[in-house]
């Protein structure tokens, strides 16, 4: 376990001790004072040997492993290729697709947890569009403490699915995320329930941090030149800021990374907010369900650790991100939820603005599985032809017997 010295409100700056505070910052409520982990990094020795998020317990803020399940340790595949098509040096892409649930919530899940058991908590519960339900609802499943999930009543099927598959309490909720998101605040506050919900618990950042340091420990501890990450309620993108930060102050890398945010212009408040320099809220639109969210909660972090870094935001079409879905599924075989490929999206975006130098090293961070959401693939009118069963009316139907022989 890291040694963590405090808790500190990213606004006022006061500093709490883990006992004292369980969310965010008295002084400045849940929106202005969310916390961040500080850890005494002179006693930090070295990373572990497992493979997965738990090589990282030297800067977690929990004793020890706390699910059974493997956590992070994912991919980082190099695309050389598409990196050639757009005129740089080489493009990585970190794929948490693969992790239990399928999403890189699994990170901050895992952690909150470990820090919910290690203070005695039955119930954990949370309030998400998706991924960070089913993260939770199959976590908390595989060391048998009950989960309570609120979800927007439009939350996906298959991320329903999920839910239900590892036993959660599930409520739907007649309204929007942040309806979701205020209505389990409330009632995690009577019960006595440990709430995972994003932001305002200041440990889930620690567990999303894992995917820099794996990024960083890939690339032999050194950082590429730019991150593309996908943006909702600005905890992934201030995890992954927080990350490299820690790595350079241990002296395990030398340089940042340019990480960049990508929001659907739909839902586009955290860019908004960077850019004008204060909170913009506002109705989210997109079918990007994992980054639609018109109250970002932890835009207040992101906007700091963003300006401290020197970070971009940027936004892209419902249109750029469909297209973006089947573009990198064809080229990597990855098949990303919307909110995944927006981070491939932004990448385009930029590439098509001639934004970058052939020299540069670009990592792309896909956070979710695209079969959490298979209606957004149907958004593209596709359909496959009812054929005949008879092989020759096929052929004479469909394709010349030359073009088929060829293609074999």
């Amino acid at each position: 376990m890291g040694e963590v010295i405090g808790l500190r409100c990213v606004s006022c700056g006061r500093t709490y001790s883990p006992e004292e505070v369980l969310y965010t910052c008295p002084a400045c409520g849940d929106r202005y004072g969310t916390l961040e982990v500080i850890y005494d990094l002179e006693m930090f020795k070295g990373f572990g040997y497992e493979l997965s998020m738990w090589r990282y317990l030297p800067l977690l803020p929990v004793k020890r492993k706390s699910v059974p399940l493997r956590v992070g340790w994912t991919p980082l595949y190099r695309a050389s290729y598409i990196a050639k098509a757009h005129g740089i040096k080489e493009l990585y892409i970190k794929d948490d697709t693969v992790n239990p649930t399928s999403s890189y919530k699994d990170r901050a899940s895992a952690i909150a947890i470990g820090v919910a058991r290690e203070r005695g908590f039955k119930v954990i519960s949370c309030a998400s569009t998706g991924n960070a339900a089913s993260s939770l609802a199959g976590l908390s499943a595989s060391v048998g403490l009950k989960s309570v999930i609120f979800v927007p009543k439009d939350a996906p099927k298959p991320k329903l699915a999920q839910l239900f598959a590892y036993g959660a309490e599930v409520y739907r909720v007649d309204g929007s995320y942040d309806d979701a998101f205020d209505l389990c605040r409330k009632v995690s506050e009577i019960k006595g329930w440990y709430n995972r919900s994003t932001a305002i618990n200041p440990y889930l950042l620690e567990g999303k941090k894992t995917g820099a340091f794996e990024i960083a420990e890939a690339l032999s501890w050194r950082s590429p030149d730019r991150i593309f990450v996908p943006v909702g309620d600005g905890t992934i993108i201030s995890a992954i800021c927080k990350g490299f930060r820690e790595l350079r102050e241990v002296g395990l890398v030398k340089e940042i990374p340019q990480i960049i945010g990508v929001q659907a212009k739909g839902a586009e408040f955290v860019k908004l907010s960077f850019e004008r320099g204060e909170i913009v809220d506002g109705e989210a639109k997109t079918f990007a369900d994992s980054i639609c969210v018109g109250k970002p909660r932890d835009v207040v972090k992101a906007m700091k650790y963003l300006k401290e870094l020197g970070g971009l935001m940027i936004s892209v079409s419902d249109d750029e991100i469909l297209s973006a879905i089947f573009e990198l599924s064809t080229l990597t075989g990855i098949f990303a939820e919307p909110a995944g490929a927006a981070a491939f999206a932004g990448f385009l975006k930029m590439s098509h603005e001639d934004a970058f130098s052939s020299d540069e090293e670009v990592v792309l961070l896909i956070t979710g599985s695209g079969l959490k959401d298979i209606d957004a693939v149907f958004k593209a009118s596709l359909d496959a032809p009812l054929v005949s069963k008879d092989p020759d009316e096929f052929l004479e139907r469909y394709m010349e017997v030359d073009d088929f022989e060829n293609s074999l």
